[in-house]
């Protein structure tokens, strides 16, 4: 018996990258059996869909958006006999070929895998500052070299393209498949509202400390980021303490002084690139950041 797939998009107001996504999914030499498109946006997506009377698809709305919500309510509308559950970020494009490979990978895939993502072909290159990649941060355990890894600190490492089938610590949402009974019992944590900064870290983390995650090498997408949902510097700033104090106080295992401390330097290092490149966006996040910790100290005082 064939392994069925149904995939969820969480999408809000961006049309010309739903378009392309759908496109690349309907050229597919292996379609999916069920794609269920959450919309959380004001310009509707439904008329879009209709182009696609190959793909089967399932519409929602829901509102006021969040990524996590979106993503709780499609789990809901996948089809009982599918096998393995996928969310798509929807500025993303498969390769053609990458949902054969990702469905042949799982045939192939250890029971005691619960997760693998598709191989980011396109990862922009990240640089760790000097802070970040010393021994001391990472005898501290604010940071660390190992792709895909979770550290004491509650900051994760990114973990880009991959040659070979990489095991991880954590699986970014953007393009991921999960097995149906996973899906079953973990949710979403809704506190991430909005544009839910870390909720994949969440997820995937809290399945990853019973179960196997991985990296199928072999099935390709491109990430084409659509112009930022983050909001001002400012903002952002201060979801991301927040955000990650929140991610940190869930697991004993983590360490919250890690974690502040951790931030303050995330803080430094906005603050340098504010004023060595005169950039209001850097700046605005260090004083978010600053307007974060504070929040957080008076609120767990």
């Amino acid at each position: 018996m064939s392994i069925k797939i149904a995939l969820i998009i969480a999408t809000k107001d961006r049309p010309v990258e739903l378009l392309n996504l759908l496109s690349s999914l309907e050229a597919q030499s292996r379609p999916p059996d069920q794609v269920i498109i959450v919309d959380g946006g004001r310009m509707p997506a439904d008329q879009i869909i209709q182009g696609f009377g190959t793909l089967r698809t399932t519409y929602l709305t829901l509102s006021p958006p969040s990524a996590a919500r979106q993503r709780n309510a499609g789990i809901v509308r996948t089809d009982s006999d599918v096998d393995l559950v996928g969310f798509l970020d929807d500025d993303v494009v498969l390769e053609a070929g990458a949902l054969e490979a990702m469905l042949s990978f799982w045939e192939k895939a250890p029971n005691n895998l619960a997760g693998a993502a598709f191989n980011h072909l396109n990862h922009p290159h990240v640089d760790m500052t000097r802070l970040q990649a010393s021994k001391c941060s990472e005898r501290l355990g604010l940071y660390g070299r190992r792709k895909g890894g979770v550290f004491p600190s509650g900051f994760q490492s990114m973990i880009g393209y991959v040659e070979h089938t990489a095991y991880t610590q954590w699986l970014p949402s953007t393009a991921v498949v999960w097995r149906k009974e996973v899906i079953r019992v973990h949710r979403f944590d809704e506190w991430y509202s909005g544009y839910s900064y870390l909720e994949d870290l969440d997820f995937s983390y809290r399945v990853g400390k019973a179960f196997g995650l991985a990296v199928a090498p072999e099935a390709l997408y491109r990430h084409n980021p659509a112009s930022s949902d983050r909001g001002s510097g400012r903002i952002f700033g201060k979801r991301e303490v927040l955000n990650r104090i929140h991610f940190v106080r869930k697991y004993q295992e983590l360490s919250i002084w890690r974690c502040y401390l951790a931030l303050m330097l995330r803080m430094l290092l906005s603050l340098s690139a504010g004023i060595r490149g005169c950039r209001s966006y850097d700046m605005g996040r260090a004083w978010g950041n600053i307007l974060g910790l504070i929040a957080s100290l008076l609120r767990h005082a």
